[in-house]
């Protein structure tokens, strides 16, 4: 059986240690991205985007406008408001007009959008566990640890 193409594909025997665990990381994120791209649509009908913003509307009970959703999501202003345009219709969103700038709409969950992420973020979790199990716990807590050097080295890094 020939194993898919991947990023990891194209290491070479003689590659630096840095890159190949460069396109390791890269690979395994691209691995569970893709698995929650499919079980977010294949459960819930849905899209990550679509989750993203209904988790940026849960963790931040206050309402927020869109260039805050925009920047907390780091997409453009266009696929937020497509994206709330939706959700409004399927009703899992409310938008209203700010009373001091009518210009500016926020954006906030309404009770069947709470209740519909909530759903959403319990089976995230279990997927992301069931994902990540081969690693063990004490596994787990080691790779948090070094990804935090690696972090806080590339925050340096960068002033």
């Amino acid at each position: 059986m020939t194993m898919p193409l991947d990023s990891e594909s194209r290491i070479q025997d003689d590659d630096h240690l840095a890159l190949k665990l460069w396109l390791r990381m890269l690979t395994c994120t691209n691995m569970v991205e893709n698995s929650l791209r499919r079980k977010l649509r294949e459960s819930f009908q849905s899209t990550l985007p679509r989750f993203d913003l209904l988790a940026q509307l849960y963790r931040h009970p206050e309402d927020l406008t869109m260039g805050e959703l925009s920047s907390l999501m780091m997409v453009s202003a266009g696929n937020v408001t497509a994206l709330v345009g939706q959700l409004e219709k399927e009703g899992l969103v409310k938008r209203t007009p700010l009373k001091t700038d009518r210009r500016i709409y926020q954006v906030k969950l309404t009770a069947r959008g709470r209740k519909h992420f909530s759903e959403m973020a319990q089976a995230h979790e279990l997927w992301v566990a069931e994902m990540f199990k081969a690693v063990g716990h004490d596994g787990m807590e080691e790779l948090m640890r070094d990804l935090g050097k690696l972090k806080e080295g590339l925050r340096a890094a960068e002033g």
